[in-house]
């Protein structure tokens, strides 16, 4: 089992990295993005994925996966980080939310699936951590894992209850720095976004804020918003490209989509609400208007204060004015845009359950579009 997940690993990974980025298509966003413009340009940062694709016997069709996010890679069992989340509509999931509203840190992995997984996900997340870590101080086993999901029911036999331990598992153990496989891989194997094959994207901008030099990098798994909606950098995309859409019936802003802004600048928990917040702004500029039945949930890290959350029960915790803070806002908004934009870019054409299609946004049609509104930024 392991040698096969490890080669559809393998294969997805570079199956996903092979395309060009949206700014490889001359799509113009403001910001200077990090050297790998993805999440894991935040140091510590680590990303892995387990995508699962295969046609049953029975004729079902098993299009979904898991994506998993360390905030301190190895190091993120042992030492938390503050955080904070935000629900712009909350027709979805994120596990681990009641306790980081009331404690304003979380501990291990952040992992992205399918709805109909979150439960398995989360209990094969606390497996893995008592399987790699001790107790805490006062002798006991106690996790509230963090886990979010969008529905890929479209294209995924969802309720076959594909996603096992394992899968969870091989996601926490293959997670790396370094590039970061977008569109149909991990938990965004089988999601659609503005009616066109979508997934997982990433992005990152570099900042200067309170007079230092910061990162902050986004990861979606975006699955939301009808054709119409879809605007790329100003221009009305989805009005012009109308046709092999996703569903037969015109459908409102359904769907949903996980946002997770990560950032090596010292902020506090209520800070870090304030930037989960910005992420729908991003959003908002893709066309979205996180419709009654979209879930829309948002999380944000930051990797700094690491001896302040290891330490004895006095410490000291560092943090940016608020007067300071927004750089930080813009990046946010920013980066999540782009990362919209490559999960679109990045996904391949599907073919998934009873039938169902999801064509790939047209790279072509794009990039026509961007010149007619004269928008195209050629690449450097």
């Amino acid at each position: 089992m392991k040698s096969i997940l490890t080669l559809l690993m393998a294969f997805a990974t570079a199956a996903c990295m092979a395309g060009p980025r949206a700014r490889d298509l001359g799509v113009p966003f403001d910001g200077e993005p990090g050297p790998l413009n993805a999440i894991t340009d935040v140091a510590g940062v680590t990303v892995g994925h387990t995508t699962l694709i295969e046609d049953l016997p029975d004729g079902n069709k098993v299009r979904t996966g898991v994506t998993a996010i360390l905030p301190r890679g190895r190091d993120s069992n042992a030492t938390p980080v503050f955080g904070g989340w935000h629900s712009l509509n909350g027709n979805g999931e994120m596990t681990g939310t009641t306790w980081l509203e009331e404690s304003g840190e979380f501990g291990g992995p952040v992992m992205i699936t399918n709805t109909h997984s979150v439960g398995i996900v989360r209990d094969a997340v606390i497996a893995w951590r008592v399987r790699h870590g001790g107790a805490d101080a006062d002798g006991y086993w106690w996790s509230l894992p963090v886990v979010a999901e969008t529905w890929d029911g479209h294209l995924n036999d969802v309720n076959g209850f594909h996603v096992k331990q394992e899968h969870a598992w091989a996601a926490l153990e293959s997670a790396a720095d370094g590039p970061v496989a977008e569109g149909n891989v991990g938990g965004g194997t089988g999601m659609i976004c503005h009616e066109f094959k979508c997934g997982i994207g990433t992005a990152s901008r570099r900042i200067k804020a309170a007079g230092s030099e910061y990162t902050l990098g986004v990861l979606v798994q975006a699955n939301y918003g009808p054709r119409e909606s879809l605007t790329i950098a100003g221009v009305p995309v989805g009005r012009h490209v109308r046709q092999k859409r996703a569903y037969q019936d015109q459908r409102p802003d359904t769907g949903s989509i996980i946002i997770v802004v990560a950032t090596d600048a010292p902020l506090l928990p209520h800070q870090l609400k304030r930037l989960a917040r910005r992420a729908g702004m991003g959003l908002a500029r893709m066309g979205s208007i996180a419709g009654d039945s979209s879930g829309d949930i948002f999380l944000a890290f930051s990797t700094a204060n690491a001896q302040a959350l290891a330490s004895g029960s006095r410490t000291t915790a560092d943090f940016i004015v608020n007067e300071q803070i927004d750089p930080l806002f813009a990046a946010t908004v920013q980066a999540t845009e782009e990362a919209i934009v490559n999960a679109l870019v990045a996904a391949k054409d599907m073919q998934g359950q009873d039938g169902h299609y999801a064509i790939a946004l047209p790279h072509d049609r794009l990039v026509e579009l961007l010149k007619r509104y004269n928008r195209y930024s050629p690449p450097r």
